[in-house]
């Protein structure tokens, strides 16, 4: 076995910890009489103002060992994505999961083009699925892999355009032709 002076060494951990705002209400649950008790309950906070409460003490209860929480010495929490939020990680960064599709779609000569309904479909997608920023490239790639299949053996294909309804319904994208336009309203299973 191989040991390791963990001294100067800095631990983060990252991730959802579904279940862990459950821990700290009760903690905080069990405060109902006296000074600075709150009236209102606990369930009608958000996960993310309940998180902002986490102590040392839930992680345990969480179900982590103490060698690991003793070695966390600060606990930051960050907001739960909104449809906003992630509409903004679809869009705006350099990397952006719409741009990385037009850049594949270029390769073949094809433009590429999301509606806003598509977008705003997509991040509520996401939502639903509790599954954050990562839940729309699972989207994305669901109602793109067909289309990215299809389109680069077609020929005259100048522009792919991705509605809400692609999204929602699963139907097929506008797809416009060098010389007229195509429209498929059925997926191909």
């Amino acid at each position: 076995m191989i040991q390791i002076n963990t001294t100067n060494i800095l631990f983060i951990c990252g991730g959802a910890f579904v279940g862990l705002d459950s821990v700290v209400s009760r903690r905080q649950g069990a405060k109902s009489i006296g000074f600075g008790a709150k009236v209102t309950g606990d369930e009608k906070k958000k996960i993310g103002e309940l998180l902002k409460g986490v102590q040392p003490e839930d992680l345990l209860k969480f179900g982590l060992i103490p060698e690991l929480v003793g070695r966390l010495p600060v606990i930051a929490t960050m907001e739960e994505l909104m449809e906003e939020d992630l509409m903004r990680i679809l869009k705006e960064p350099k990397n952006a999961l719409t741009k990385q599709y037009q850049k594949l779609f270029e390769f073949d000569g094809i433009s590429l083009k999301f509606t806003e309904g598509a977008l705003v479909a997509i991040a509520r997608k996401a939502l639903k699925r509790k599954s954050g920023a990562r839940g729309l490239r699972s989207v994305m790639e669901e109602a793109m892999l067909d289309v990215m299949y299809d389109l680069p053996s077609k020929q005259d294909v100048q522009e792919c355009v991705i509605s809400e309804q692609v999204i929602t319904q699963g139907d097929y994208p506008v797809i416009l032709y060098h010389n007229h336009v195509e429209e498929k309203k059925l997926k191909t299973a």
